[in-house]
């Protein structure tokens, strides 16, 4: 990742840190967001432990829920169905951190079948990490699906390191849930009737020791998650692209009746994608 920058201070701290910077005092292992000027202006590419420092989870075993998403200039969320053509490589970087990062990852249905969702992968690079957090080798993947209508030939559920999880109402069709199971799924029971509420989704989570959550959502997903008021974080890389056409946001459904206010936390940028992390106040 190179020419990755923060934009501008976001806290007195980072202000007093920006102008040591002006000033030629840079200072990379200070809070891992300005690892910038090799002496010109060109910056060097972030190591992955850094962008984990950047990136950390609050300390504690209250569950966090953080949302990582990406969108256009126009606000598509999307490109002909997928993220990827509205994507680079700097985002899948911090993809694949908050991935090595998260206890499980959630992901609505929909999304599954869209992108062609496959089981996390162990990192050699967040290996130690993880250990010493006590976390398995990879996130488990935490489909949400009312109905359940997925396949379970997919490798998603075929070849986990750990076991994927469906997060499901208790009205789910009795002949899917064990096809699910016999598959290998862990089926978590989060709401009523076939409808997942996503703050009873964290805490069923959380009792499984899971509490470090990371969303990608689909667009509905993440809708549902905001309505609950269950987001602790956002992620949303702004794409230098326009798209137009008829694409979802990054959020889409029941509305909030007031909108939500959340703080800047950091503000980096590369190649003219930004990069914005988000918290609640």
């Amino acid at each position: 990742m190179r020419s990755l920058f923060p934009v501008f201070p976001v806290t007195e701290e980072t202000a007093g840190e920006a102008a040591g910077e002006a000033a030629g005092a840079v200072d990379p292992g200070a809070t891992g967001v300005a690892a910038a000027a090799d002496g010109g202006g060109e910056g060097r590419e972030w190591s992955l432990d850094e962008l984990a420092d950047r990136y950390a989870y609050p300390p504690g075993d209250t569950p966090w829920l953080r949302a990582n998403m990406v969108s256009t200039l126009d606000g598509a969320a999307q490109h002909d169905g997928r993220s990827q053509p509205i994507s680079c490589p700097a985002d899948m970087r911090i993809f694949g951190t908050l991935r090595g990062l998260a206890d499980a990852v959630l992901v609505g249905a929909e999304t599954v079948r869209l992108e062609g969702y496959r089981p996390a992968r162990a990192r050699e690079a967040f290996a130690a990490r993880r250990a010493a957090a006590g976390q398995g080798p990879a996130p488990a993947i935490a489909v949400v699906s009312g109905s359940l209508d997925l396949d379970f030939t997919l490798p998603l559920f075929t070849e986990p390191l750990v076991p994927t999880l469906i997060v499901t109402g208790p009205g789910a069709p009795a002949s899917r849930v064990r096809e699910a199971e016999k598959a290998g799924a862990r089926i978590v029971v989060a709401g009523e009737g076939r409808r997942v509420d996503p703050a009873a989704a964290v805490r069923g989570l959380a009792e499984l020791g899971l509490t470090r959550l990371l969303t990608e959502g689909g667009p509905r997903l993440l809708g549902q998650i905001v309505a609950a008021g269950v987001l602790d974080e956002m992620c949303v890389t702004i794409s230098p692209m326009l798209a137009a056409g008829d694409a979802q946001r990054i959020a889409s459904g029941p509305s909030v009746p007031v909108p939500q206010r959340l703080r800047l936390a950091s503000l980096l940028e590369e190649d003219g994608f930004l990069f914005c992390r988000y918290r609640r106040t």
